[in-house]
């Protein structure tokens, strides 16, 4: 790809500087509890893990495709990596070891064309913490479509910050429209706002065009928007096609990523943001505050992650398998559902669906079940099938919506066997239902649940 430039940030390069941090508040009765954080629950993620494996523990047959946690291990150069490094003890600067900054700046460029210099990386543990510290030294408006991923609003609410929704419809494949973040960024031009975009999309495994992300650049230029680009799905986009908005934006979005989706290693926790030029004072404020809480990174999977992003043979090979895996699977999963009756739309990347159940809403509104919670919660009663509701995604809790992660089988051994099937691109149904037999019988679960809802409702709107 082209080398892509860097324009100025409009605003120049010193907009204002980050406003205080709301106070702790302590109730009278000496409760230490921050109002911010009262009625905040565990990620929706991480417990329905932790309730799969107390059912589990208990004897109970759960299908989890609840997490969305990668099936894949993470390939071996990598892993021998952490070995030849496990005896480093040394804290690492607190934006990053020199040398991984460099190989994530060398990874964009060949990825996407995008070209940044190391000084502009910033390494966490996680981007799920660096995404926090952005928004904490960043006074502003947090603005999320919806669906989104379980913890951006979470965040925003523990730091005192405004959350903005932005819906979108399934008839746009779940993604936000530039006339919608026009029309909310015109009723207040000057304010300033987070714009996250997240693309492979958790959880509606859909994904931006290249012409779409243009159209969103250029109302997030008009008025002058931070756009936080979350790609940690961007190397399992299904045919390897991930677009990053910073190609069209490249002066005011910041690229997230790192080594949980596409690498395998969730629990390494290791996330890397990349920021413009114009943005460093950014990328600053967010160190100063990352060296007073986590100090850095740990060293040993610092140094394993240049393996990871300088990349090479191995890793181009691994990924191509691992698409070729979750595609079949993904889309094995989507026509189940519509046959059954189901709407859901043809995945794109990453490993979710977005199913809406609306068709059965009469039946299953006579059965007492009238939100995604409660549809949630019976089928994981009645069919042993863990998923998320749609409203842990910032989704009316009326609408029969859920969240897939298609992630419940042997990663290792469905790539093993990947290997020896040649001469097609798409891996059959006797593959999956061999190698990924837990999610196929599962979502064969849920469809054989539906009939016993008796009749089928007409679509109706929600």
């Amino acid at each position: 790809m082209s080398q892509k430039k860097e324009e100025s940030f409009p605003g120049g390069d010193s907009p204002a500087l980050p406003g205080p941090i709301p106070p702790s508040h302590v109730h009278a009765q000496n409760v230490h509890l921050n109002l911010n954080v009262r009625g905040l629950a565990t990620s929706a993620t991480l417990a329905v893990n932790e309730l799969s494996e107390r059912l589990s523990q208990d004897g109970r047959e759960v299908f989890r495709l609840g997490l969305g946690q990668s099936p894949f291990p993470v390939p071996e150069p990598i892993v021998e990596s952490l070995r030849q490094n496990a005896h480093r003890r040394e804290y690492l600067a607190v934006r990053g070891l020199a040398e991984l900054r460099s190989a994530v700046t060398t990874y964009h460029h060949r990825a996407q064309g995008i070209t940044r210099d190391a000084e502009d990386v910033l390494i966490g543990p996680g981007s799920k913490e660096l995404m926090f510290l952005l928004q904490l030294v960043y006074y502003g408006d947090l603005v999320i479509p919806t669906p989104a991923w379980v913890s951006y609003a979470p965040q925003a609410h523990i730091i005192g910050r405004h959350v903005r929704w932005v819906p979108t419809r399934a008839d746009t494949g779940w993604k936000l429209q530039a006339e919608d973040l026009e029309e909310l960024c015109k009723s207040d031009p000057g304010r300033p706002r987070i714009v996250i975009i997240n693309d492979p999309n958790n959880p509606t495994g859909q994904t931006y065009e290249s012409d779409e992300l243009r159209t969103l650049a250029d109302v997030a230029r008009r008025y002058r928007v931070v756009m936080l680009s979350d790609e940690i799905y961007g190397e399992i986009h299904h045919q390897g096609r991930h677009v990053s908005m910073a190609e069209f934006y490249p002066e005011g979005t910041i690229i997230s990523t790192g080594l949980s989706k596409w690498c395998g290693a969730g629990g390494w926790r290791l996330g890397t943001f990349s920021f413009p030029n114009h943005l460093r004072w950014l990328l600053e404020a967010m160190a100063v505050v990352a060296s007073e809480t986590y100090t850095a990174t740990s060293a040993p999977i610092q140094f394993a992650a240049v393996t990871a992003f300088a990349g090479g043979s191995f890793l181009d090979h691994y990924l191509v398998q691992c698409r070729r895996v979750l595609r079949a699977l993904g889309r094995h999963c989507m026509r189940a559902f519509q046959e059954a009756g189901v709407e859901v739309a043809p995945p794109a990347g990453a490993f979710y669906l977005f199913p809406n159940f609306r068709p059965y809403r009469r039946t299953l509104r006579a059965r007492g079940i009238r939100s995604s919670l409660e549809l949630s919660q019976r089928l994981l009663d009645e069919t042993g099938v863990a998923m998320l509701p749609g409203s842990s995604f910032g989704r009316p809790s009326t609408e029969l919506t859920l969240r897939v992660a298609y992630v419940d089988f042997d990663g290792g051994a469905a790539l093993t066997a990947a290997e020896y099937i040649r001469g097609s691109d798409d891996l059959d149904e006797q593959f999956l239902r061999r190698y990924c037999s837990r999610v196929t019988e599962a979502i064969e679960r849920v469809t054989a649940w539906l009939p016993s809802t008796k009749f089928r409702s007409v679509p109706s709107k929600d």
